[in-house]
């Protein structure tokens, strides 16, 4: 071994200015051989690698190692160690034992419009002759989580079962379908771990919830009804009081038969989307 013994310099410093994070450094002097260290071998030597707390001040760890041969002598090496208030995703020197990280945003998307409010009333959004409208659609905030983490390999088959899946059960305090995996998204990284080059993806998964569900929510309204087993075209009555073929959908009974004309289409949900567990996929948030 080229390193035959090692101390720490008097001296360390801390520095903290208002409303920045604290930094502090340390020094330390190696006596040698005639064989130059590798960085790897003289820390290794004093025992402090990247991620090492400091020892007096243990929120900080080690961000940064520089190594100075020939200081103050030929046969003398000089290590600073640099220390800082790091993030949760940062204080680990191993990418891939890195915590996940969630970030939330909230914006409003465009959706049917299939109620209104009267006072605090919910009812289904129809005209005067309980017709429901076409096309119109409404604002409703949908709030976007994105996860940032790292990974061996690209989670291929995953990204490609759980892309535009739904929850199937509770997930984040949110009701079953009201989460949506939006996409999965990776690029290669590589950074030096302890002059260890470690190679890894760096993927972001996009998800989005809705208060209002993804399932689709749909009048139910239509051109024929059900009469027993027969299929019939919807009517409505002539001035003459006789049945004339509906141009507009009329509303239906949950058994395919007509609806009294004066009663609001009910609301039906369909899922198409699949179903998953996402906290058997995803997670949950470590302050969850």
């Amino acid at each position: 071994m080229s390193v035959l013994s090692f101390r720490e310099v008097v001296g360390r410093t801390l520095s903290h200015r208002f409303g920045e994070p604290p930094t502090a450094e340390r020094k330390f002097v190696l006596t040698l051989d005639n064989t130059a260290p590798s960085v790897a071998e003289a820390a290794s030597a004093i025992g402090i690698f990247h991620g090492s707390p400091h020892p007096e001040y243990p929120f900080l760890t080690v961000s940064d190692v520089q190594f100075t041969e020939g200081s103050p002598s030929p046969f003398h090496a000089e290590i600073t160690y640099r220390y800082e208030l790091l993030e949760p995703d940062e204080r680990d020197p191993n990418p891939l034992a890195r915590p996940d990280v969630w970030s939330f945003t909230t914006s409003g998307t465009s959706v049917p419009a299939l109620f209104y409010y009267d006072g605090t009333t919910k009812k289904p959004l129809v005209n005067s002759a309980g017709d429901a409208f076409e096309g119109v659609t409404t604002d409703e905030a949908e709030c976007r989580a994105s996860i940032a983490g790292n990974r061996s390999v690209f989670p291929l088959a995953t990204a490609v079962a759980v892309t535009g899946a739904i929850n199937s059960d509770t997930y984040l305090g949110a009701a079953q379908y009201s989460w949506k995996c939006v996409g999965i998204s990776g690029q290669q990284q590589s950074e030096m771990v302890n002059d260890v080059e470690v190679n890894y993806w760096a993927i972001t998964i996009e998800l989005a919830y809705r208060q209002a569900g993804w399932t689709l929510q749909l009048p139910d309204v239509g051109f024929n009804f059900l009469d027993g087993n027969q299929r019939k075209r919807c009517y409505v009555l002539n001035d003459d009081g006789e049945k004339v073929d509906s141009v507009t959908p009329m509303p239906l009974q949950t058994d395919g038969s007509m609806k009294n004309p004066d009663d609001p289409p009910d609301i039906i949900e369909r899922r198409v989307n699949p179903e998953v567990s996402f906290s058997s996929y995803f997670g949950t948030p470590s302050w969850l």
